[in-house]
């Protein structure tokens, strides 16, 4: 099972934060390289991976950069905000240990105020192992 482990000085304010890449869904990918236009290259960005959030989210930026199409609108709730409408995307995610997600349905959201342009969801944890070890300031990610 591919895995990666991050030891993050200050674990508990900074959180598990890792840099992945964000492309197109495999799906999206197919549909260009049949019509032989550009398909836009995955781009970083730095994802916390965050337990309390039932779906991955990305910032609007990366929905405009990657030139992605929503497949729909879906009503969200934070700890901070009333239910609101957001658009939902279909992406890839690449992790740091090679492990690739082809498809994942993501909600476009600002995360205004945090030095992150993702939070990885319990939609995509579940297919997984998150070991979070407070002591070492360390976490590990498999799959």
């Amino acid at each position: 099972m591919p895995s990666f482990t991050s030891q993050i000085p200050n674990l508990k304010q900074v959180g598990p934060v890792c840099r992945i890449k964000i492309g197109l869904s495999a799906v999206a990918n197919e549909v260009l390289s049949s019509k032989g236009e550009t398909i836009n290259p995955p781009i970083e960005a730095t994802a916390l991976i965050d337990t309390g959030a039932s779906g991955t989210c990305i910032n609007p930026k990366i929905v405009s950069t990657l030139g992605l199409v929503s497949r729909g609108v879906i009503q969200i709730a934070t700890p901070s905000s009333k239910a609101h409408p957001c658009n939902v995307y279909d992406v890839s995610l690449h992790f740091p240990n090679g492990v690739t997600i082809p498809t994942v349905g993501v909600i476009e959201t600002p995360l205004e105020g945090q030095n992150i342009q993702c939070l990885i969801g319990r939609d995509v944890l579940e297919h997984g192992i998150l070991i979070y070890t407070g002591y070492t300031e360390t976490f590990s990610l498999s799959f």
